[in-house]
């Protein structure tokens, strides 16, 4: 049974979303939201009490789930498109 969702890499992608991830974090990135998304608790943790270091932390890393094609999700996969 082939799973029509797979990364470049092989793997299947996450069920999360970088879109989703992305928006999270570049509204309340200061919260780390985005990456409470994705699973990474101890980068969220760093950003919650930074709050988003200072904001630059949390919008630059938003950009990046936007825009970027490798971002993974707690598990290693990559975020779906």
């Amino acid at each position: 049974m082939a799973n029509y969702e797979t990364a470049p890499n092989g793997q299947p992608y996450s069920e999360k979303s970088k879109m989703v991830a992305g928006i999270l974090q570049i509204l309340v990135g200061g919260l780390g939201a985005g990456r409470w998304y994705t699973g990474h608790t101890g980068i969220a943790i760093a950003q919650l009490l930074t709050c988003g270091g200072l904001g630059v932390w949390a919008l630059i890393d938003g950009i990046l789930f936007l825009t970027s094609n490798d971002r993974t999700d707690a598990q290693g996969r990559i975020l779906k498109p």
